[in-house]
C-alpha cells in the first residue's frame, strides 16, 4: 500500500535516496530542503508524485509552513521522516560557542520544533501516523571528537523515548532509526574544528585521522534508506532500528558496556 510521506534534508544523502526509492515505488513524497532547485530533475520525472517545499529547521515559521504545505498537497501525512541535520568534530574547548549553539539548534531543537509541529497533524488523523526520526548510532554510543553531535542525538533519543509514551493514545508511533558509518556526503559537510596542539597524542586526533581517511567501510546508503522503508509497512514497526553490522554491533556492545557498569556500581 502507498503511502504519503513527509521528508526532511533531501538534498543528498540517506534523505535524497530515501526519496528516490519511496518514489520508485509509487509512494506519494513532500520532500524538504533548503535549496529547493536541487529536486528540479527529480520533480520532472515524478511531476505528480513529488511535491517540494523550503525548509530551514532553526526557523520555526519554515517548519509550520512546510507542514501545512504537505497537508494542502497531500491532504495527510501518513509517515515523516526527520533526517535533516548536521555534524560537528571536535574535542569542546576547540569548538567556538557558535559551532555549539549550530550544532544544538539544528540536530536536536530542529528536530523536536519539527516533531511537536507534526504530532497535532497526525493526532487529528483518524488512524494516527509514523514518525521516523534519523538518529544515529551515534545515540546510543560516543565516539571521541564528537561530543556535540553526541549531545545531539542522545538528547533526540531522549525527547523521542517520552513523547512516544505521551501521544500513543493517539496511535502516533515513532522509531529511531540508527543508522552506523554510512556511504553519504556526512564526511565532506562535518564542520571540523581547528586542532589544538595539546590533543595531538589523544584520541581525538586518531579519530582526526581516520576521518580525513574516509571512515574505512561503510554501509550502502541504498539499504539504509530501505530498511527505513521497511520499517513502515508494520502495523507495529520498531521503536529503535540499528541499520548495518557495524551499528548493530556498536549499539549491543554499548548497551551490554553500560548495564555493566550499572552493576558494578551497586555490588
Amino acid at each position: 500500500m502507498t503511502k504519503n510521506w513527509f521528508i526532511t534534508g533531501t538534498s543528498s544523502g540517506i534523505g535524497r535516496i530515501l526519496t528516490e526509492h519511496l518514489l520508485a515505488s509509487g509512494h506519494t513524497v513532500f520532500a524538504t530542503l533548503r535549496q529547493t532547485e536541487q529536486l528540479l530533475e527529480l520533480k520532472e520525472r515524478y511531476p505528480k508524485q513529488l511535491h517540494v517545499g523550503y525548509l530551514e529547521l532553526t526557523d520555526t515559521e519554515s517548519i509550520h509552513n512546510a507542514v501545512e504545505a504537505a497537508l494542502a498537497e497531500m491532504g495527510r501525512i501518513d509517515v515523516a521522516v526527520s533526517n535533516a541535520g548536521l555534524g560537528v568534530f571536535g574535542a569542546v574547548e576547540e569548538l567556538d560557542d557558535h559551532v555549539i549553539s549550530k550544532q544544538i539548534e539544528v540536530n536536536l531543537l530542529g528536530s523536536i520544533r519539527l516533531i511537536k509541529a507534526l504530532i497535532p497533524v497526525m493526532r487529528q488523523q483518524r488512524d494516527g501516523g509514523h514518525i521516523i526520526q534519523v538518529s544515529s548510532e551515534g545515540g546510543q554510543i560516543a565516539y571521541p571528537g564528537f561530543s556535540l553531535y553526541h549531545a545531539s542525538k542522545w538528547g533526540i533519543e531522549g525527547f523521542i523515548e517520552s513523547t512516544a509514551q505521551d501521544v500513543r493514545p493517539f496511535n502516533i508511533r515513532f522509531t529511531i532509526a540508527e543508522p552506523g558509518p554510512t556511504g553519504t556526503n556526512f564526511g565532506s559537510s562535518l564542520l571540523i574544528a581547528p586542532a589544538l596542539d595539546v590533543y595531538q597524542d589523544t584520541p581525538v586526533n586518531d579519530l582526526r585521522k581516520f576521518i580525513d581517511e574516509g571512515f574505512g567501510e561503510l554501509d550502502n546508503v541504498h539499504d539504509v534508506a530501505q530498511a527505513i522503508i521497511d520499517c513502515a509497512v508494520h502495523a507495529q514497526p520498531p521503536f529503535r532500528l540499528p541499520i548495518g553490522k557495524v551499528a548493530i554491533q556498536h549499539v549491543q556492545d554499548g548497551l551490554q558496556k553500560r548495564l555493566d557498569a550499572v552493576r558494578s556500581a551497586i555490588q
